[in-house]
């Protein structure tokens, strides 16, 4: 049983977060129990406390992005860390400089953490061997996204009550998504049970080795689950066509308001963002009650200042 389990730890036995797949299920519980602690933080009058007065930390963001970047940024400022936005776009990574050389540079301004988001999977892997500070995985490619998988599941566990025993199905593009590989292995290691749901297309060869459900039918794929995770088509990552159009791929695996008020339950609805709405998820359905979306992008604030606490507590 996963409460047996619940955490005693007081520090991550990890000096970095690369991925869900390294952590123990103590420390996610801690990141947990940690997050609570802070969501009281940020909906009280005043919302900054100074753990981490002294502590300078460096968001390197190789690609776009909206939500993770200012969730990061936001969770830094509200523990009072120094903070430093770098952007490729505006970098010496345009003459030719190479990553490494990169980081090196900003951590010789005495910077202590780092928060990175890549396109190549296992860029963060590849600084925690190469430097010397912390680094927070903000999304390699389409390897990992570890903070959202942890956002995403204490937000089912925040809704339900806990994780253990919940169906939870996973709806889109699993192929491109470091979203749903992490949110496989944090559902799993707390006791969840997964499924994935898309075109055949869109679906890995090897995804049946994780141990998760594989369905085709969307209707069948929110009849059986308690929790619906509905991921974006990610057009960025794509190098050839893997569906006719995205009116087609709305039509087959778009979900509406009609199919969840067709199921015999109420199931609540989760979304990583961008939303793309009318193509995999309608208005209605993104904008009603049993939507947890935006509950998401305020607890990721609350997920990514817990990691962000545990983490600075093991700076030397």
């Amino acid at each position: 049983m996963v409460n047996e389990y619940r955490s005693r730890m007081n520090q991550l036995i990890k000096n970095n977060l690369l991925g869900i797949k390294e952590l123990s299920l103590e420390e996610i519980e801690l990141i947990f129990e940690t997050a609570d602690n802070f969501k009281d933080v940020i909906n009280r009058p005043i919302k900054k406390v100074p753990s981490l007065r002294e502590v300078t930390i460096a968001n390197i963001f190789f690609e776009n992005s909206t939500r993770t970047q200012l969730s990061f940024e936001l969770a830094e400022k509200r523990l009072s860390a120094d903070v430093v936005n770098f952007s490729s776009s505006i970098s010496s990574v345009k003459k030719g400089e190479t990553l490494l050389d990169t980081v090196n540079n900003i951590l010789s301004m005495k910077v202590d953490m780092i928060v990175i988001r890549h396109s190549s999977p296992g860029a963060p892997h590849f600084l925690a061997k190469h430097v010397n500070s912390k680094i927070v995985n903000a999304g390699d490619g389409t390897h990992e996204h570890p903070t959202q998988a942890l956002l995403d599941t204490y937000s089912i566990r925040e809704r339900l009550g806990s994780i253990e025993g919940k169906k939870v199905v996973i709806v889109g593009d699993i192929l491109h998504s470091r979203v749903a590989l992490s949110n496989i292995f944090a559902l799993q290691k707390l006791g969840a049970e997964v499924m994935v749901c898309g075109p055949a297309t869109l679906l890995p060869k090897y995804i049946s080795a994780l141990g998760v459900k594989v369905e085709l039918d969307i209707r069948k794929a929110l009849n059986w689950c308690d929790a619906a995770n509905i991921l974006r088509i990610q057009l960025e990552r794509q190098r050839r066509s893997y569906f006719p159009s995205l009116r087609e791929y709305s039509l087959y695996y778009g979900v509406n308001k009609e199919m969840i008020n067709a199921l015999d339950k109420e199931i609540i609805i989760l979304h990583p963002g961008p939303i793309n709405r009318g193509v995999e998820i309608t208005s209605s359905v993104a904008d009603a009650d049993n939507a947890l979306i935006l509950d998401q992008v305020e607890n990721g604030v609350a997920i990514r200042m817990a990691v962000l606490y545990l983490l600075a507590s093991k700076l030397e």
